[in-house]
C-alpha cells in the first residue's frame, strides 16, 4: 500500500493525528501532510473537527473501508507468494470475545505459531458484538464470539462447546450451599457481564426459556471481564455466572465454589465468525487448526 494509506487508516484507528504519530513513529506535522496529500489525490475532506475530536466525513467512511479492504488483500498476497516459495507467511488479525481471547485462543495461536512461524497474528479482544463490528469493518479478519444472535452478513460455525455456571467465593455466606433453586437463583444477589457481553445475551436467553426475567433478578452490579467479577467474588456474599473455561484453576484451589441449580443448565457454543464472501489462505488454514485442535 502506498504510505499515505497506511497514515490515513492509522488516524481513523486512533482517531488522532498525534497517537498515529506515535504509532507509526513519525512527526505530527508528517501525518498531517499526508492526510493533505490523500485529500488533494481525491479532491475531497477525508476528516472533519468538532472541538478536539475528529470525526470521518462519509468520503472518508468509504476509503477507509476500501483501504482495509486493500490491506486485507495485500496480507493474503504475500501469504500466497510465500506458499509459491514453500515459506507459509503472511498475516492476519482475529478478533476474539473476552472469554475466548483469554482462557481459550491463546494457547491455540502459540500452537500455530510453533507450526507456522513466519505467519504473524495480531489478537484484539472485547465483547462478541464489539467483534462483529469490526469484522464487518475489515478490521479483523476473523472473529470469534459467544453470543446466540447471528447477523445475516456474518457466518459462523462452532468450534467449542462451553457451559455457564453459577458460582460463589469460598468466603460466602452461600459456599456451603451445594445445590440451589431456580427460584433463589432468582433471589439471591447477583453480579453479571455488562450489556453487549456474548455472556449476558446467553444468560439472558436461558433465563427467557426457563420463564425468568432477567430485569428482575437481583443483580446488584455489572462489569466488563470475567476477571473484574472473579475478582468481586472474593468478597461479596452473592453470586455470579460464568464460564466453566475461565474458571477451572479457581475451581481446582477453591477459591470460588459452583453451585448446582436444580432442573438448569446454560450450555453454549464458542463460534467462529467471518464475512460473507472471499475467505483468505491464512483463515482458512488457521480454521482449520482450531477445528482439528485438541481443547
Amino acid at each position: 500500500m502506498d504510505y499515505r494509506d497506511t497514515v490515513f487508516i492509522s488516524v481513523v484507528e486512533n482517531l488522532s493525528f498525534s497517537k498515529a504519530a506515535d504509532e507509526l513513529n513519525i512527526s505530527q506535522p508528517a501525518v498531517t501532510r499526508h492526510i493533505k496529500e490523500l485529500e488533494g489525490r481525491y479532491h475531497i475532506t477525508l476528516f472533519e473537527r468538532k472541538g478536539n475530536k475528529i470525526y470521518l466525513t462519509p468520503a472518508g467512511e468509504k476509503v477507509y473501508h476500501t483501504f482495509k479492504q486493500i490491506d486485507r488483500q495485500y496480507r493474503e498476497l504475500d501469504f500466497e507468494i510465500g506458499e509459491l516459495q514453500n515459506t507459509i507467511g503472511g498475516e492476519f488479525k482475529i478478533g476474539a470475545s473476552s472469554t475466548i481471547a483469554q482462557y481459550v485462543i491463546p494457547k491455540v495461536i502459540a500452537s500455530f505459531h510453533k507450526r507456522y512461524p513466519e505467519i504473524r497474528i495480531s489478537l484484539m479482544n472485547g465483547n462478541s458484538f464489539e467483534m462483529e463490528k469490526q469484522l464487518i469493518e475489515n478490521s479483523v479478519d476473523i472473529a470469534l464470539v459467544e453470543n446466540v444472535s447471528s447477523q445475516s452478513d456474518i457466518r459462523y460455525k462452532k468450534f467449542l462447546d462451553d457451559e455457564l455456571i453459577v458460582v460463589t467465593g469460598s468466603n460466602s455466606v452461600y459456599a456451603k450451599r451445594e445445590t440451589i433453586t431456580k427460584e433463589e437463583l432468582s433471589r439471591f444477589p447477583v453480579v453479571l457481564r455488562e450489556q453487549g457481553s456474548g455472556t449476558l445475551e446467553v444468560i439472558k436467553e436461558t433465563f427467557s426459556q426457563h420463564g425468568i426475567d432477567l430485569e428482575h433478578i437481583n443483580t446488584l452490579i455489572h462489569l466488563g471481564s470475567t476477571e473484574s467479577i472473579k475478582n468481586f467474588l472474593l468478597d461479596f456474599d452473592g453470586m455470579a455466572i460464568l464460564s466453566e473455561k475461565a474458571i477451572s484453576g479457581e475451581l481446582q484451589l477453591k477459591t470460588l465454589v459452583q453451585l448446582k441449580v436444580s432442573g438448569f443448565s446454560i450450555p453454549r457454543q464458542f463460534r467462529i465468525a467471518y464475512k460473507l464472501g472471499h475467505k483468505s489462505r491464512q483463515i482458512e488454514l488457521f480454521e482449520n487448526f482450531l477445528l482439528d485442535y485438541n481443547m
